[in-house]
């Protein structure tokens, strides 16, 4: 004789008179009429006219109905009844007081509204009469027995069923009608006997209501309110609500705060809403993922497209995606992230880059080349050296979906100038870093013409750790070079490193050159692995060459797990002495942070600003005595260890000129039109060659004593070669030849302006001071 929810769950197509139909899930409620049973069939109809014409977010909600002499069919938001849903929600682990706490909220305010704003009385509130949408959201629905508070169509209905009567207030026996009540004092009753049920499982009988069993502390004097034997001292709806959220109170908590902000986020103001998504990521750990899917995130989704929310919205909407499947992760986030890489805002093109990993597995290729990647290169001229180098990283992530294009010339392009313009150290050195991890993605063609000359170049750079990534560089690509280029042009490059002024670059080029000598004896010993050894080199684009392929992977998600993941280490000479890792100097104007072991998992953060990391040193250890073996694979493992340090970037460094070198020799060195290509047929400047303004005038020459090779050698990054990454570049490392063909052009240039300055003498001598007005005759 009641309702029957036939199908918990259905796709909804909709009468086609509704254009809002949507195909939802819903839910649908069934009462058949049976003869002889009138009276509970006008109850039936009156519940279907109730909740057809109620509105409110708390109380169950009505799309579509059908009404026949046999049945009446009325279709709801798709719900689960309470009791069924608790049931299953302790079966996987409970149901956490912060659910309930807002379940609760919403039912006490849908009665607040029935009886302040509507005068109705509810009369059937009870575990049965409340039901959970998708989001963990309580409704109020068994409007069966409802009935005006006012006397208006008489009084309640007879509700005839025994287990509904059970939480009938003790004063509806008294027919004397002497008991003075209020109007809401019956549901408030009710309410209390739906609080023990939720807490303690279904009531026995009225008189268990004494005992608040597992009733949390903070809410039992409220509760004992509601069951009080007088009907007069029972709360208003309002005012229980009112009394449970003072501070201390069971709904004073954030998920309730969190909950009431989002119902009232159209009419808050910007600021407010700024300060509530840059919150809301913290918490969101600690609420339920069913809340999170189906209500935090369509907010999220509406403030960016609608609210102007920006960049705060991306930290928490990330977070949220984790708990959808791949095909709602494509359907709902990825076109706003797409959406999101066109925006001119600084803030969210810099968190988008540092974020990357959570969101590239579902970005296809089409989608990477045609709306991402146009958008993301303009990174590379950014003048800001966060977005710089943050978009560099970013590029370990999306080289693999790069088309031949993309990734061979307009890549290409850009790394060529960030590598030789830059001002930024740090920055030319993450350019070689990523250039070594993502060198296998490169065509046959494009990493012959590139690879060498890239990290010969990084060779002269005047910053000492790009000079070591272009050592590492060489090893992580060992598999990439012909035994030919290995003799002729790597070899040459590292050996004249071996008297590098720094020790850490100089370590590096012995450790270096000893693996590829082991290559070419090898070879040399038994001519027919040669085969073996460059089955790489001509090979297609493959992330898999080489047997550095899986250790990639993790050297790459450690190096963009932040913007400035690793700090410049201090002098060399601060380390332990039984301590084998190289440490790298710190340029003038850099503060000098403590030393910063490689880690040994990757780490993420969601911020940019300069994170120090807490490390063993044991770790950096341990990965530099690796270094210890001769074989080529402790070599591969060890550039990888080093080069997984990012090196950071800071925004207020000014470059200062070092004494090994000047930082407008080096800038002149690339060329935006050029990039990497082959050499020119025209004659460069001479090597060595200075301007008159870099020349120390009356100063005393300055030299470095702390370290022997420090004046031993004239650095070749003083006055790098042309810009184009050519296959030539190599060459240029006999420094005594450019030294003496430097000397000489000086020379030539102080005797002949000695002899221009011997003739204006002689002339001005011969033909004596000129007078005014006299007329020039010869």
């Amino acid at each position: 004789g009641g309702w029957i929810t036939r199908s918990g769950d259905r796709d909804y197509p909709g009468p086609a008179a509704l254009p809002q139909a949507t195909g939802c899930p819903v839910s649908i409620f069934v009462y058949d009429v049976k003869p002889g049973a009138e009276e509970q069939t006008q109850v039936a109809k009156a519940a279907f006219k109730r909740l057809k014409t109620l509105r409110h977010p708390n109380i169950l909600a009505y799309i579509d109905g059908l009404e026949t002499e046999k049945c009446l069919h009325v279709v709801t938001e798709a719900v689960t009844p309470l009791g069924i849903y608790l049931k299953a929600r302790v079966e996987a682990g409970g149901l956490k007081e912060l659910e309930i706490s807002w379940g609760l909220h919403q039912i006490v305010k849908a009665l607040s509204f029935l009886v302040n704003d509507c005068s109705l009385i509810h009369n059937n509130v009870c575990m049965a009469a409340v039901f959970v949408d998708r989001a963990g959201e309580w409704k109020l629905g068994g409007l069966d027995y409802m009935y005006s508070a006012q006397g208006n169509g008489g009084g309640p209905p007879r509700k005839g069923i025994p287990e509904l009567e059970q939480y009938d207030p003790p004063e509806l026996a008294d027919s004397s009608g002497r008991v003075v009540r209020e109007k809401w004092s019956a549901d408030m009753w009710r309410l209390g006997c739906l609080i023990w049920e939720v807490f303690n499982g279904p009531l026995p009988r009225a008189a268990a209501l004494r005992n608040p069993g597992k009733i949390p502390k903070s809410l039992v004097p409220h509760y004992c309110e509601l069951v009080g034997a007088n009907p007069k001292v029972r709360p208003n709806p309002a005012r229980f609500l009112q009394n449970c959220r003072a501070p201390g109170g069971f709904m004073s908590n954030r998920f309730v705060e969190t909950n009431l902000f989002l119902e009232e986020i159209q009419i808050k103001e910007p600021a407010e809403k700024q300060k509530f998504f840059q919150e809301l990521s913290k918490s969101l750990d600690a609420f339920p993922e069913d809340f999170c899917r189906h209500k935090v995130l369509p907010q999220l989704l509406t403030a960016f497209e609608f609210g102007n929310a920006g960049a705060v919205v991306l930290t928490p909407l990330f977070k949220v995606g984790k708990f959808l499947s791949a095909e709602e992760y494509q359907q709902k986030i990825i076109p706003v992230v797409v959406k999101m890489f066109s925006s001119t805002d600084r803030a969210m093109r810099i968190r988008l880059l540092q974020q990357m990993e959570q969101f590239i597995q579902y970005l296809d290729e089409p989608t990477v080349n045609t709306q991402i990647f146009p958008h993301v290169v303009h990174g590379f001229l950014d003048t800001n050296p966060a977005i710089r180098e943050q978009t560099v990283k970013s590029m370990l992530l999306l080289a693999p979906k790069l088309n031949e294009a993309n990734l061979n010339v307009e890549l290409m392009k850009h790394f060529a100038r960030l590598q030789a313009k830059d001002e930024q150290g740090p920055i030319r050195c993450n350019t070689t870093v990523c250039l070594g991890k993502i060198g296998s993605y490169l065509s046959a063609s494009t990493r012959h013409r590139v690879l060498t000359s890239a990290f010969s170049r990084a060779t002269k750079d005047p910053f000492a750790p790009s000079r070591v990534a272009g050592v590492l560089g060489f090893a992580a690509t060992h598999n990439l070079y012909s035994m030919n280029d290995c003799a002729h042009k790597i070899l040459p490059v590292l050996c004249g490193l071996t008297v590098d002024p720094e020790k850490s670059v100089r370590d590096q080029a012995f450790k270096a050159i000893r693996s590829f000598l082991s290559k070419l004896e090898s070879v040399s010993e038994d001519p027919t692995q040669l085969e073996e050894v460059e089955k790489d080199v001509h090979a297609a684009s493959s992330p898999g060459m080489g047997g550095a392929a899986a250790s990639w992977a993790g050297w790459a998600v450690t190096g963009v797990s932040s913007l400035t993941s690793k700090l410049i280490r201090v002098h060399p000479t601060t380390a332990p002495a039984e301590t084998n890792i190289p440490q790298r100097p710190t340029p003038e104007g850099v503060p000098a942070p403590a030393p910063t072991p490689v880690p040994a998992t990757p780490t993420t953060s969601g911020h940019w600003e300069t994170q120090e990391e807490d490390k063993d040193t044991a770790e950096d250890s341990s990965a530099a005595d690796r270094w210890d073996d001769e074989d080529w694979g402790s070599l591969e493992q060890e550039a990888e260890s080093v080069l997984a340090q990012w090196v950071c970037v800071n925004s207020d460094h000014k470059p200062s000129k070092s004494p090994e070198s000047d930082w407008s020799s080096w800038e002149a060195e690339g060329s935006w039109e050029q990039g990497w290509q082959e050499p020119s047929s025209q004659e460069p400047p001479l090597e060595g060659t200075r301007l008159a303004s870099e020349y120390n005038w009356g100063g005393p020459e300055s030299s470095d004593k702390g370290d022997p090779f420090a004046t031993l050698s004239a650095r070749p990054s003083t006055q790098p070669r042309p810009d184009s990454w050519g296959e030539d570049n190599w060459e240029g490392l006999e420094t005594e030849s450019r030294q003496a063909k430097a000397e000489l052009a000086r020379k030539k240039r102080e005797e002949r302006r000695r002899e221009m300055e011997a003739k204006r003498a002689e002339r001005k001598a011969a033909k004596g001071p000129m007078k005014l007005g006299a007329r020039k005759l010869d």
